[in-house]
């Protein structure tokens, strides 16, 4: 499994070397990077700045205690939705700023790409969290959420988004 790749089996508690490893982990200049995003809205709903936090509770609940991971996190949407935000921003918050900037680069909307139709990602997130809802068991819901995620990149090519 790679680096970043989905954890499907999540641990049910968070063990001491990994409390000690995110305990070290360099993240408030991250975040007061982020809160620059407070109060706008996000294209699929809900507010920017929390979703970047979420995303990074979302990664640490799946068990991703790795400090350029849960950094991106924090800032992955800055430079998309930020005006005249200068990435150099980044690389400057610490040593490991550099590496940050790579990463949030990848998930990173590039000059003429579109956003992913608001009505539609909202549509297939309703119909995922019934289906994972309905199964019996976390491999059953694990794989509803797949087929999920397939039909949001299916609907991105159709549209031409991807």
């Amino acid at each position: 499994m790679g680096k970043y790749e989905m954890h499907i089996n999540k641990p049910e508690t968070m063990d001491n070397e990994s409390m000690l490893q995110l305990k070290g982990i360099y993240l408030a200049p991250y975040m007061q990077l982020a809160t620059q995003l407070i109060g706008k809205a996000r294209y699929a709903g809900g507010n920017m700045f929390r979703h970047q936090i979420d995303t990074m509770g979302i990664l640490i609940d799946y068990g991703y205690i790795d400090s350029i991971l849960l950094k991106a996190s924090v800032v992955h949407d800055c430079i998309e939705d930020i005006p005249n935000f200068n990435p150099q921003q980044i690389v400057n918050i610490d040593s490991d700023g550099q590496q940050v900037l790579e990463l949030v680069m990848e998930v990173t909307k590039k000059e003429g790409q579109k956003k992913f139709a608001k009505d539609a990602t909202k549509r297939i997130l309703a119909a995922a969290e019934e289906e994972a809802n309905s199964k019996s068991t976390p491999e059953e819901s694990a794989n509803a959420l797949k087929e999920a995620l397939n039909n949001v990149k299916k609907t991105m090519s159709e549209e031409g988004e991807v």
